[in-house]
């Protein structure tokens, strides 16, 4: 049994470098196919430097990007291994990221398993982590640092070849700094672990530390090409009621090299969530905003109404099904427990 890494990149040729190289130093090789997804900087010579260097990838290039799910459809097209793993071009995957995941797979059929996902907060104003170059409208920031401070906030490929402790020594829990995403983490992850009969173990999914059977993936069709927010949600949900089991691959850590912009907030860019209810109608998907809202510091949804675990997320659809839209649930929810929606 071996692992394809699937690789979705658009426009992060820096931080793809360093992607590729924490790749290159797994305990475990798996076959790494890159979706090049329609890039304008110089991910080209990435991929070239990396062939060069010996390491072997199947590149996949779009002229035009075609999403986050066309991507890692794309690049799912070309695997000839039997789990897929997916990452994302601006993060790195500790040494032995597929071993763990392939040790559930090889142990338990139908899996889907999630990883331990991280961040390294000091590389969001760095166009490249690796020399230290600044984010456009970030030059001054990163010219007032010290020779000393910008040693300590760069990643390098020299730290993740032969001293990943270090990098490991910077990461904190959650893909984004902050408490919501470190609470949303720890929450995910404890239902993984300790909830296994919750049925909303698929909100669980991560986007960039996750691995399928290439058998499940292609029975169900993929990710949803519609979709380029929540598409690893939507893609477990679909999983699941298929027959597969969500579980935690633990020990299993990726870290996001986050970056200041070209990111989208799903609480704000919701376009996803219409799609996703109107292919599903079940009560938890719209009631997921209410979720990470409640996680938020300070919080704008009233104490009664808020959503803390996966299991209350749960609780809470039970009480609000039916609707025929996603704010018609939320409505519900609100007034289930007898205070008024937010506008």
């Amino acid at each position: 049994m071996r692992a394809s890494v699937i690789v979705r990149s658009k426009d992060e040729a820096g931080r793809l470098r360093l992607t590729l190289a924490s790749l290159a130093a797994q305990t475990e090789t798996p076959e790494v196919i890159v979706v090049n997804d329609g890039s304008c900087d110089h991910t080209d010579s990435i991929l070239a430097a990396a062939a060069a260097a010996g390491m072997a990838i199947t590149t996949v290039k779009h002229g035009e990007p075609m999403g986050r799910s066309g991507a890692a459809n794309a690049g799912a097209d070309r695997a000839s291994g039997e789990v897929l793993m997916f990452l994302d071009g601006d993060t790195l995957a500790a040494p032995d990221w597929v071993a763990r995941h392939m040790a559930i797979h090889r142990s338990r059929p139908h899996v889907v398993a999630r990883g331990e996902t991280f961040h390294l907060r000091c590389t969001r104003f760095f166009a490249d982590p690796e020399i230290g170059s600044p984010m456009p409208g970030e030059e001054a920031r990163i010219e007032r640092l010290s020779e000393a401070e910008l040693g300590r906030m760069r990643v390098t490929a020299a730290d993740i070849l032969h001293n990943f402790a270090t990098v490991d020594a910077r990461a904190q829990p959650g893909i984004y700094p902050g408490a919501g995403p470190r609470l949303l983490y720890e929450l995910e992850m404890d239902a993984l672990r300790h909830d296994p009969a919750c049925s909303a173990l698929w909100a669980a999914a991560s986007g960039s530390n996750q691995s399928v059977t290439t058998e499940a993936f292609r029975k169900v069709g993929g990710f949803d090409r519609d979709l380029t927010i929540n598409e690893h949600r939507e893609l477990a949900l679909r999983l699941t009621r298929g027959g597969s089991v969500m579980a935690p691959a633990d020990g299993a850590r990726t870290y996001h090299m986050t970056h200041r912009s070209g990111w989208r907030d799903p609480l704000i860019d919701a376009e996803w969530e219409q799609r996703f209810y109107r292919s599903h109608q079940i009560a938890e998907v719209p009631l997921l905003s209410v979720l990470w809202a409640s996680l938020t510091e300070p919080s704008p949804v009233p104490a009664a109404a808020r959503i803390k675990t996966l299991r209350e997320l749960v609780l809470a659809a039970s009480r609000c099904a039916g609707p025929d839209s996603a704010d018609g649930v939320r409505r519900a929810h609100f007034a289930a427990v007898g205070v008024r929606a937010a506008s």
